[in-house]
């Protein structure tokens, strides 16, 4: 079978498929702007990028990135043409409908099932976007949020179907739609990511930290900002190490900003925060982004591993510590609460509690036997819901169904 892969920014949540798709034997292709990594035998097929959003007095406003997205919709149905009348007409395409890539799927190709990947659906109210105290839309921001949905609504009128990889997720998207969509992680790879307890990590600046010598507590996010919580994680940080200097906190992320504003006066979240906080240079590292050994290691050293998350897309990052046996100590917000009982498998603590943060976290220092059974549980849940091998099945069952005949 022919599955064309549809991703503006290489095969990002599509890796792991497409990588077991070309073992098993199938034809795979990847159309995208960037490749983010190298799959063997994966054709990749690049179309033209297109300039980001652009306001014109030409149109209406708010309309810069829905027509942006019209664009790369474009880019994306040429290209599929042009496979078409060179013999490669792929038998599914698979493709994320975040940003108009999935548009003209079925323009182009009428009689080719799709496979629509539905993460995450802009709304005023419910997810993300009035979460915090004071964040409440106005008139104009709602409709720009409407308009944001523009591209999915309707790649999701002319798909085949949709998957999204956790229930909540799916529940963002218009009632009217989620008969049509499958929950399916993409999978966490339970035989890499699991329980060490001899394990050691060698940090950037030549320190070695293992596991409760001295106590680590962990903290991962693509960037270290206030959707993840990092304002919290760092003032309880401050707390903690008041009490327990012994403790090393290792916060993994960039200093950009990939949701949401950027600080006051401009710059990191991480530099602004600093500046207010009086936190000790010894007990605090900041690695920047690692690579995914060293994150794995990280995960098993941990005395306690911090996710924070506005109601946004759940992480794989704290799937994969749950995976390493980590005590996860998480918000209570939708996302988590989806994977973590408190109690069971993990804590629970309000969002923007850092007292609160900071006390469960000690108490974990504190008394790490206490922990034991819910960094087993943790690890138990993702091997019952997320383990990638019946990820992958699942994936291929929604595939085969579409295209009717088996998946390779």
């Amino acid at each position: 079978m022919h599955v064309a892969f549809v991703h503006r920014r290489g095969f990002g949540q599509f890796a792991a498929l497409a990588a077991d798709l070309v073992r098993s034997g199938n034809n795979v292709s990847l159309i995208t702007e960037t490749v983010d990594q190298k799959i063997p035998s994966v054709r990749v097929i690049r179309h033209r990028a297109e300039a980001g959003p652009r306001a014109s007095a030409a149109i209406a406003r708010h309309l810069a990135v829905p027509d942006h997205h019209t664009r790369i919709g474009h880019r994306v149905a040429e290209t599929l043409d042009a496979m078409t009348r060179q013999d490669m007409k792929p038998d599914i395409v698979v493709g994320h409908i975040g940003w108009g890539s999935m548009m003209f799927v079925k323009d182009a190709l009428p009689h080719v099932p799709a496979l629509g990947y539905c993460e995450f659906f802009y709304r005023s109210q419910g997810a993300d976007i009035g979460f915090a105290a004071g964040d409440e839309p106005d008139l104009d921001e709602r409709k720009r949020l409407r308009l944001r949905n523009v591209a999915q609504l309707l790649s999701l009128e002319s798909m085949d179907g949709g998957i999204s990889p956790t229930e909540w997720q799916k529940s963002l998207y218009p009632a009217d739609t989620r008969e049509r969509i499958a929950v399916c992680h993409e999978g966490i790879d339970t035989a890499l990511f699991r329980p060490n307890p001899g394990a050691s990590v060698r940090l950037p600046d030549g320190r070695v930290l293992k596991a409760n010598d001295p106590p680590v507590v962990t903290f991962v996010a693509r960037d270290l900002e206030p959707y993840r919580g990092f304002p919290q994680a760092l003032q309880a940080a401050a707390q903690i190490v008041r009490k327990r200097p012994d403790a090393i906190f290792v916060f993994v992320g960039g200093e950009g900003t990939s949701y949401g504003p950027p600080p006051p006066g401009g710059g990191s979240w991480k530099s602004h925060l600093l500046a207010t906080l009086d936190v000790p240079a010894d007990n605090i590292i900041f690695p920047g982004v690692v690579p995914h050994h060293i994150l794995r290691q990280l995960f098993q050293v941990s005395a306690a591993h911090v996710y924070m998350t506005y109601p946004f897309v759940l992480s794989w990052s704290v799937l994969e510590a749950m995976a390493c046996g980590a005590l996860i100590i998480g918000s209570d917000t939708p996302p988590v609460r989806e994977v973590i009982r408190t109690g069971h498998n993990g804590i629970l603590v309000p969002f923007f509690d850092a007292d609160a943060l900071a006390e469960a976290v000690l108490g974990a220092l504190n008394n790490p036997e206490a922990s034991i059974s819910m960094r087993a549980a943790a690890r138990r849940t993702v091997e019952r819901r997320f383990r990638l091998e019946d990820c992958l099945l699942r994936q291929r069952e929604l595939m085969a169904a579409m295209a009717g005949r088996p998946v390779a």
